[in-house]
């Protein structure tokens, strides 16, 4: 079993979201990644400091989260809402981890 925890970024996010939505989006990510830290939906993007980042998509918004395996931990490092297929902001840290790489 995996432990979800949320940076201060994406929950800060998340608490400025309508509180059924903000619900809904932990309730989703918890249940999804906490037995399963790569579900069949999650999309590799890359590994960053020797974990691996995954994105997610949680309703209308994305999810960019890291899996520390030695940890038992999954770190949701961004949410964004998505608009079309990804914000520039989501694209644009999306590179910055694959050149990282």
């Amino acid at each position: 079993m995996f432990f979800v925890e949320l940076a201060r970024k994406p929950l800060k996010y998340i608490d400025s979201l309508d509180g059924h939505i903000s619900e809904r989006i932990k309730q989703t990510l918890k249940s999804k990644l906490s037995e399963n830290p790569v579900p069949s939906d999650a999309k590799f993007i890359g590994r960053h400091e020797g974990e691996t980042v995954f994105r997610i998509r949680v309703g209308d918004h994305r999810a960019l989260y890291k899996v520390k395996h030695n940890q038992n931990i999954v770190l949701i490092v961004k949410i964004d809402k998505s608009q079309g297929y990804m914000t520039k902001e989501m694209r644009v840290s999306e590179l910055r981890l694959r050149h990282l790489i």
